[in-house]
């Protein structure tokens, strides 16, 4: 189970060669352009993106203290900002994600998102391949 977590950690990106501070999912969406790229339907994915961190934040009670991290994304990326003023609010729920991976080629996978019973500040999204191929090339990230 560890090897299969960090080969799909390795798919996103690898989170363990980030610095703890940009081990965030907004700050790479908005602020790398790999992560940008390699992600299909860069614009929608975005928006959605922006929309649930509105309903997390209000979920968690947490909306003042996420002015600082607001603040910091509205000046690196004229995306985020025109997403935010848009107001929209919308949960993670399920759906699919398409990616461009440099190694693997185009990927899908399937994810749901779970709320974390007694901690309205946590949430937990899994990701699992649609394709069993897709499972395989995966699989191949990892060292033998």
């Amino acid at each position: 189970m560890v090897a299969w977590n960090r080969a799909a950690a390795l798919v996103l990106t690898d989170y363990g060669r980030l610095p703890p501070r940009e081990r965030n999912i907004l700050r790479l969406v908005f602020g790398d352009s790999r992560i940008r790229a390699a992600q299909e339907g860069w614009e929608d994915m975005a928006r959605f993106l922006v929309a649930a961190f509105r309903a997390d934040a209000a979920r968690a009670g947490a909306v003042s203290e996420v002015g600082q991290m607001v603040a910091e994304l509205r000046a690196i990326s004229p995306e985020f900002a025109a997403l935010w003023r848009d107001n929209d609010v919308r949960s993670h729920g399920d759906g699919t994600k398409r990616l461009r991976h440099p190694v693997l080629g185009a990927i899908e996978l399937e994810y749901s998102s779970f709320a974390v019973d007694g901690r309205p500040d946590l949430g937990m999204i899994v990701y699992n391949p649609v394709e069993p191929s897709d499972a395989d090339r995966i699989r191949s990230l990892l060292p033998s």
